[in-house]
């Protein structure tokens, strides 16, 4: 079996990000000015990062840009579109450094201010030129502030799932940065995981775009814990679907929240087991892949497992109610099925 990870995110030298603090710092004033990173740091970085796949046990990873690192709030829109083709360049870099074990996932220009429409532009160029096979999508491109942006169920974003289809290229669904003064990053991370599952079962996304494959990252957010509230919620409100300025009743077949459910797939990214094992018996494994960002938030080592926690394949392994099966949908097959470019 190959195991494949879903949800990484791309390790680059020092001076990519020193580019991230110019634009920055002139805001644009001085032109795209651009980066070109030094190949010897590239593969030292890319060196260490298999170093870390290797000793989890991981054969292949698909790695995007750091999400927290996207700046897609900030302004004007034009350094949000440099930093996000420089960022996707250096994705393109380490899996160019090591083809048979990384995969590249785009990011998107998200800048406030614009539309999808002005997103789907790199998303060609990476896929059609750069070869990469899926899609970061950030559900809230104002990072936590109060601007009004159609929440992901929406048909403002349609778009973007239209090309997605065309292209045939799976979403992870995965917040990016956070400026609230209400929430972390982590706690906004979790909050935007939920709302757009919320969103995406509340619409008629999934039913207007029936080939349209999206991954929610960290395992759905808090909907796994809560999914009582919303399945009551779901007979409750009469599914009401979320517009523009305010709710409005659907004109679809309500259908029951797992039905809804059912359309979306989870990535195992949860840090625990009892979380883990919660996930995939409410959703089944045929919707779970596998998927642990190392390295990234889960580094640091968890003092019940002596591993760290984003060390989930003796997780996995471990549940003895989960058949050879199962885990091969979890570790491979489902990756398999819905990235058809990989």
């Amino acid at each position: 079996m190959t195991v494949i990870d879903i949800h990484g995110h791309v390790s680059s030298p020092a001076e990519l990000y020193a580019y991230r603090s110019i634009l920055l710092a002139g805001r644009g004033a001085h032109g795209r000015s651009g980066v070109k990173l030094p190949k010897d740091k590239v593969l030292a970085a890319a060196e260490r990062h298999v170093g870390l796949l290797d000793a989890v046990g991981t054969d292949i990873q698909l790695i995007s840009p750091r999400p927290f690192q996207l700046m897609h709030s900030e302004e004007p829109a034009d350094i949000v579109n440099w930093w996000t083709r420089a960022t996707n360049n250096a994705v393109a870099d380490q899996v160019a450094a090591f083809p048979e074990r990384f995969r590249g996932v785009a990011a998107l220009p998200q800048a406030v201010g614009t539309s999808p429409e002005a997103w789907v532009e790199e998303l060609e160029r990476c896929v059609e030129e750069l070869g990469f096979v899926g899609v970061l999508i950030n559900p809230d491109p104002a990072e936590g502030q109060e601007l009004r942006i159609p929440r992901i169920g929406h048909e403002w974003w349609y778009p973007l799932f239209e090309k997605m289809v065309e292209l045939n290229v799976p979403g992870l669904v995965h917040s990016a940065g956070c400026k609230s003064w209400r929430e972390s990053y982590s706690e906004h991370m979790i909050t935007e995981s939920s709302r757009s599952v919320i969103s995406l079962a509340e619409s008629r996304a999934l039913r207007d775009f029936p080939d349209l494959k999206l991954i929610m990252s960290h395992g759905g957010g808090s909907v796994p814990y809560q999914i009582g509230r919303w399945r009551s919620a779901r007979y409750l409100e009469n599914t009401e679907v979320e517009s523009y300025d305010s709710k409005e009743k659907s004109d679809v077949a309500i259908e029951s929240f797992d039905e809804s459910l059912s359309r979306l797939h989870f990535d195992s990214l949860v840090h625990s087991g009892p979380s883990l094992e919660l996930l995939i018996k409410l959703v089944g494994p045929g919707k779970v892949l596998f998927g642990t960002e190392v390295p990234g938030s889960g580094s640091p080592i968890n003092p019940d497992t002596g591993r760290s926690y984003d060390d989930l394949l003796p997780l996995i392994n471990g549940f003895d109610w989960l058949t050879d099966g199962d885990r091969s949908l979890i570790l491979e097959d489902n990756a398999r099925s819905l990235y058809k470019r990989l």
